[in-house]
C-alpha cells in the first residue's frame, strides 16, 4: 500500500505539465507564477521552464471583403523560475519569477488600408493626413514576486495558508503611420494569498488563490513618422515627445483540485475567474496630439480545466487536459472562445526531474464592429494554435 501511495503521491507533480497554455486564451494571459513549488519535498528546489506560443489568429474578412493578410498574431515565449526554500517544517518561502500578461500583432495591408479608410471617413486632422493606421502592437510584463506558507496539521493532511507580494513592469508599443507610441512603467505593486488542503498519501489538494489587480502609470515618448503632422509643431520626422498613459490589468481567483483515483491514477481540475472587464480602454495623452485611447471594451473571463494522470513506470508519468476559455471580447476586436488540448510528461532525469509538453487550441470564429468600438469591420474563422514546453526541476 505504502508503494501504492508513494506513486499517487508522485502523480500530483505532473498537473502543471499537462497544461502548456493556449494561444490568446484570457484576454492577454501569459504565464502564471510558479508557487506550487511551495508544496514540493526538499528543503532547497529550483525549477526554471519556458512555454513556446505558436498562435496563428488572421482576418477572414475585411469591411465585408476576403482579405489576404496573413496572421496578425505573432509567436511568443514565457519563461517560468522558482525557488523554494522551507526555513522548517511548517515554513516555506519562494522567489518566482514569469512574464503574466502580453500580446503581439502586426497588420497586414488590407487591415491598414480598412483603419486608414475608416479614419478618412471620420473627418478632421487625421483624414487630411490620410489617416492613422496601426501598423503593429505589442506589450510585455515582468513579474519578480515572493510567496510564503504556513502549514498545519489538520485532520489526515496538511492545511496552508499562503500570502506573498510582487512587482510588475509594463512596456507597450504601438507604431502606427504617424508615429510609434512607447509607454512603461517599471514598477508596479500587487499581492496574492490563498489557502490549500492537502493529503499527501492520496495525492489531494485543494487550492484558492486569488491575484490582485496591477494599476500601471506610465510614461514615455513619442516619435513622429509624418512629417506633415510633426512640421505643424515646428518638428520634424524621427523627433520625440513626452507621452503618459493610465491602464490596469486584471485581478483573478482560482480554484484547482487533484486527487488520485485509483491506483497510479489521479484527476485534476479547475476554474479561474479573470476580472478582464476591468480592461475597458487604454487611455494616453501625447504632448500636442491630445488625450487618445485604445478601446477593448473587454467582458470577465472564465477558463475550466479538467485532466487526468497516469503513472506508466517508476520515472515516467503521462498527463492531458482539456481546457476551455470563455473569450473577452464584445466587438471591439476579436477575442473568441478558445478550446485546448493539452498533454504533458514527467520524467526522472539524472539529479531532477523533466517536464515536457504540448497543446493544440482551436480559437473559434468571432468577429469586430466599429459600432462595437473597433477601428473596422473584420471576421475572423475558427483558427489553430500550438504550444511547447519545458522545465526542469532540482530538489535537496
Amino acid at each position: 500500500m505504502a508503494n501504492h501511495f508513494m506513486k499517487t503521491t508522485a502523480l500530483g507533480l505532473i498537473a502543471a505539465c499537462a497544461f502548456v497554455g493556449g494561444a490568446q486564451a484570457g484576454g492577454f494571459a501569459r504565464g502564471e507564477a510558479d508557487t506550487d513549488i511551495l508544496y514540493e519535498d526538499g528543503t532547497v528546489a529550483g525549477r526554471g521552464g519556458w512555454v513556446y506560443v505558436m498562435p496563428d489568429r488572421g482576418y477572414a474578412t475585411i469591411d465585408g471583403a476576403d482579405s489576404s493578410d496573413g496572421a496578425y498574431s505573432e509567436n511568443y515565449g514565457i519563461p517560468s523560475f522558482a525557488a523554494k526554500f522551507r526555513a522548517t517544517d511548517n515554513f516555506s518561502c519562494a522567489i518566482t519569477y514569469t512574464q503574466p500578461f502580453g500580446a503581439a500583432s502586426s497588420y497586414g495591408d488590407d487591415a491598414q488600408d480598412a483603419d486608414r479608410a475608416a479614419d478618412i471617413a471620420a473627418g478632421g486632422l487625421t483624414a487630411a493626413l490620410g489617416g492613422n493606421a496601426v501598423i503593429s502592437s505589442q506589450f510585455d510584463t515582468d513579474e519578480l514576486g515572493g510567496t510564503c506558507a504556513v502549514n498545519f496539521d489538520a485532520g489526515k493532511g496538511q492545511f496552508y495558508v499562503l500570502g506573498g507580494v510582487f512587482t510588475q513592469s509594463f512596456d507597450y508599443t504601438e507604431a502606427k503611420d504617424f508615429g510609434t507610441l512607447n509607454l512603461q512603467d517599471d514598477s508596479a505593486f500587487g499581492y496574492r494569498f490563498g489557502a490549500a488542503y492537502e493529503i499527501k498519501e492520496y495525492a489531494l489538494r485543494a487550492e484558492l488563490m486569488y491575484r490582485s489587480q496591477v494599476d500601471h502609470d506610465a510614461t514615455g515618448l513619442f516619435t513622429f513618422a509624418n512629417a506633415t503632422l510633426a512640421g505643424n509643431f515646428g518638428l520634424a520626422v524621427g523627433d520625440q515627445v513626452s507621452s503618459t498613459g493610465t491602464g490596469s490589468l486584471p485581478q483573478s481567483l482560482e480554484f484547482s483540485l487533484q486527487s488520485g483515483i485509483a491506483p497510479g491514477w489521479l484527476a485534476f481540475g479547475s476554474i479561474k475567474w479573470t476580472d478582464w472587464s476591468v480592461l475597458q480602454t487604454l487611455n494616453y495623452n501625447i504632448t500636442n496630439l491630445g488625450d487618445q485611447q485604445k478601446n477593448f471594451f473587454w467582458r470577465d473571463g472564465w477558463t475550466i480545466t479538467g485532466g487526468v494522470g497516469h503513472q506508466i513506470t517508476e520515472k515516467v508519468s503521462g498527463a492531458l487536459s482539456l481546457t476551455w476559455d470563455r473569450g473577452v471580447g464584445t466587438g471591439a476586436d476579436i477575442f473568441s472562445d478558445t478550446w485546448t488540448l493539452g498533454a504533458g510528461a514527467q520524467i526522472k532525469h539524472g539529479p531532477g526531474v523533466l517536464r515536457i509538453g504540448a497543446a493544440a487550441s482551436y480559437l473559434t470564429s468571432g468577429e469586430q464592429s466599429t459600432a462595437d468600438g473597433a477601428d473596422f469591420n473584420a471576421t475572423a474563422d475558427g483558427d489553430w494554435a500550438y504550444a511547447l514546453s519545458a522545465n526542469y526541476r532540482i530538489s535537496f
